[in-house]
């Protein structure tokens, strides 16, 4: 059944697409927790992280490689960043596909949330 993120990578609904390439689509969260929140997901099909075949880590490598490259060009690279990828109901999943979300623009507290 195709996911809200399915329909961003097939262009059925809008969403403000900051990075794309032939394999990773990325775009800004609509519900940031982060003065930068960019949501980085594989054109692949895959519901969960415990779907992506263990004979193909790269899927998650070129999520990870394409937030570094867009915190680099976005130049805060070097004050920080955090790149968190949830799992499941209980790991705080919400839409089953893979996806992982870049968070920076401000100083992070423990858990994700900008510091007080």
């Amino acid at each position: 059944m195709p996911t809200l993120f399915h329909k961003i990578i097939r262009r059925e609904i809008p969403a403000d697409i900051v990075f794309e390439d032939a394999n990773v689509i990325a775009f800004r969260d609509i519900a940031p927790q982060a003065p930068v929140h960019v949501l980085f997901v594989p054109k692949q099909d895959f519901a969960t992280l415990n779907d992506v075949p263990a004979d193909a880590p790269e899927i998650v490598g070129r999520l990870a490689v394409a937030a570094a490259q867009y915190a680099k060009a976005e130049g805060f690279a070097q004050d920080g960043y955090r790149i968190v990828m949830n799992c499941n109901g209980d790991g705080g999943q919400t839409v089953f596909q893979i996806h992982l979300h870049l968070l920076a623009g401000a100083p992070l507290g423990r858990f994700g949330t900008p510091a007080a």
